[in-house]
């Protein structure tokens, strides 16, 4: 599949390519979707600016659960397989968490009873666009007021990741995982 738009081309703009040189581990390219965003510094500056990958509120492992499932039910496999293939083995994800992330099912043994409801979570937004008081009276027990608007925040922002790479059509990056692999 080829994308629907370019990404921007070496030599960047004097910022974008400090930037885009800092964003990965020396000799690796900038993914793909950063080299498209690119094109407009502007919306790369934005985008970067509302990224949620820093030491938040969450653990590292309920981050990457929220993202992994967000951009799996978004059909999201790029954003999905980059994950994966950077975070997974950290986290602690082993084929099965992998698999799970792209599953039906939120009540499998491996999931921690917080773990699962955060794919809870994940699925009610994706499905609803919001949260019913039920489900809320549980995430409230279990989760601070600001590791619940992280929450919310992570499954937004992926969503519109998804949806950028989705609709571009970017090309799987070629270390990625695939949506097949599991």
């Amino acid at each position: 599949m080829t994308a629907r738009i370019a990404p921007a081309a070496q030599p960047y703009a004097p910022d974008m390519e400090e930037k885009l040189a800092g964003l990965m581990p020396p000799g690796v390219e900038p993914l793909l979707l950063f080299r498209t965003l690119a094109r407009d510094p502007r919306l790369f500056r934005r985008f970067m600016a509302g990224g949620l990958l820093d030491k938040g509120n969450l653990t590292m492992r309920e981050r990457e659960i929220a993202i992994d499932r967000t951009c799996a039910r978004c059909g999201g496999e790029y954003e999905w397989g980059v994950h994966m293939a950077l975070f997974a083995e950290g986290v602690g994800f082993g084929e099965a968490e992998i698999a799970a992330t792209r599953s039906s099912k939120t009540d499998q043994l491996f999931w921690s009873p917080r773990e699962q409801l955060i794919l809870r979570l994940v699925d009610q937004l994706h499905d609803t666009s919001t949260i019913d008081d039920a489900l809320w009276a549980l995430l409230a027990v279990e989760f601070s007021d600001e590791q619940l608007l992280e929450l919310l925040m992570l499954t937004g922002f992926y969503h519109m990741v998804s949806f950028v790479v989705n609709a571009t059509r970017l090309p799987l990056e070629p270390y990625a995982v695939r949506f097949s692999a599991e």
